[in-house]
């Protein structure tokens, strides 16, 4: 697994206030990263130069950094025609080669440059990207397609340059791949069960933790069409 490239960035509003379709509307995001230069800092809340907007969906210590597959953008471009996207769009800050969702875990831990990092869970993608390249469905095509990228935690800060190398320390879940997370989360059948052995993976997020904890006990499938579609609808 290799670091192609790292993207940081700050929260920028675009769009047009009175636009008549929503997705031309004003909206304030940090999904808009540009490349770092050289190395960068990555400590326990993110890259130096880093920042979220929807604090209470995105950032802290669990979402720190937000990794994506760079094999996913051939995807979107030629099976979805999405023809402007490219590595960056989703909002990553590490841009990934050699790995995707199939073949990384919950509580995989990698020395990068100076740093440590560990997998801590998959993104639930939101209506952003989907704004961004104009594409209303765009989220619930990341999630039903398990192209939804991942966060790390950091355990040790350090300096961090694209090109460096993840070197697995530990695996301590090879059976929660980021692939079987988001089937238990966004498949067509809600596998409680399953729900219940993930909810227990003590290398999961806690927030996403208590979440599937809530959804076992109530037995209820989540409404989703706030966060995958939002004000765009």
């Amino acid at each position: 697994m290799l670091l192609k490239k790292a993207y940081a960035g700050l929260p920028k509003t675009v769009g047009k206030k009175e636009a008549n379709q929503p997705m031309e509307r004003e909206w304030t995001s940090a999904i808009f990263k540009e490349p770092v230069q050289g190395a960068v800092w990555v400590g326990k809340t993110g890259l130096t130069g880093d920042g979220q907007y929807d604090q209470k969906n995105h950032g802290g210590p669990e979402k720190a950094v937000f990794a994506y597959s760079s094999e996913h953008y051939t995807y979107w471009q030629n099976e979805h025609n999405i023809t402007d996207i490219s590595i960056g769009g989703m909002g990553e800050n590490f841009i990934l080669e050699h790995i995707k969702e199939d073949s990384i875990s919950i509580g995989d831990t990698f020395q990068i440059g100076e740093a440590v990092v560990q997998v801590s869970q998959p993104r639930q993608p939101c209506w952003k990207p989907a704004r961004r390249f104009k594409t209303k469905t765009l989220a619930l095509l990341l999630q039903n397609t398990g192209r939804t990228g991942w966060y790390f935690r950091v355990l040790k800060e350090g300096l961090v340059e694209e090109g460096q190398t993840f070197t697995l320390l530990e695996r301590p879940c090879p059976q929660w791949t980021i692939q079987m997370c988001n089937e238990i989360l966004h498949g067509q059948k809600q596998d409680f069960e399953k729900m219940q052995e993930l909810a227990a993976c003590e290398f999961l997020a806690p927030g996403m933790r208590e979440t599937l904890q809530q959804r076992v006990e109530k037995r209820e499938t989540p409404d989703i069409r706030n966060r995958v579609f939002g004000p765009n609808d």
